[in-house]
């Protein structure tokens, strides 16, 4: 009756605050928080520390791991646990802070079919000064411009259409229009790109070779 009486229930245990280390951790952990005498707790934090390593052995000895498993000891005691860190103690506030917004790549929403990467040369090749490297960086850029096209649109494009994207995603500051420019043919493009059937086979061929091995009941 005493052993029924005794059973813990899940809904009635607190919430473990790093699942993936389990009950028994928690529980050391709070046993730790529990010492009074100081001493007795740095050695319980330590012992704690190289079970958590022995987790994951091949990284136990890497410093950056062990700030790591200071820092989740920390977490798991709700930062309650007063012991010596061989590393600086991150506090709560700044876990909690809530992280800053990423930037995202900014590109024209109707010509993503070029790419970020675009944007990225064609800001490099405004910052040149004018001149012969600048002039072949971007021609460059309008050919490779070019290739994207043909690759996700069409099977031909005139040029005209290339310039006129490009000035528009330089602002006006690259106009490869007014210098009677010609950009490589579009067949040669063509020429290299690989045909919707021997993309077809080479898929095919690639899942075969992955499901070669695999058990089949």
């Amino acid at each position: 009756m005493n052993l029924v009486e005794n059973l813990e229930y899940n809904t009635e245990r607190s919430k473990l605050i790093i699942p993936e280390y389990g009950r028994h951790f928690q529980k050391m952990v709070d046993h730790a928080v529990s010492i009074a005498d100081r001493e007795e707790r740095n050695r319980v934090a330590k012992s704690i520390i190289s079970v958590m390593g022995n987790l994951q052995p091949h990284l136990r000895d890497v410093p950056d791991f062990q700030h790591k498993l200071w820092d989740q000891l920390f977490i798991m005691s709700d930062f309650k646990l007063d012991v010596e860190s061989p590393f600086p103690i991150t506090s709560k506030e700044v876990l909690q802070q809530r992280p800053e917004p990423l930037g995202y790549p900014q590109n024209f929403p109707k010509y993503r079919f070029y790419g970020n990467n675009i944007k990225r040369m064609i800001d490099v090749a405004i910052g040149w000064e004018k001149g012969d490297m600048r002039a072949g960086l971007e021609y460059a850029i309008a050919n490779h411009m070019k290739k994207c096209y043909l690759n996700w649109n069409k099977d031909t494009v005139e040029d005209s259409a290339i310039f006129k994207h490009l000035y528009e995603l330089s602002e006006g500051k690259i106009d490869l229009a007014s210098g009677g420019e010609n950009l490589t043919d579009s067949g040669q493009f063509l020429k290299n790109r690989p045909t919707k059937s021997n993309r077809n086979n080479t898929n095919k061929k690639n899942q075969r070779n992955n499901n070669r091995g695999k058990k089949r009941y």
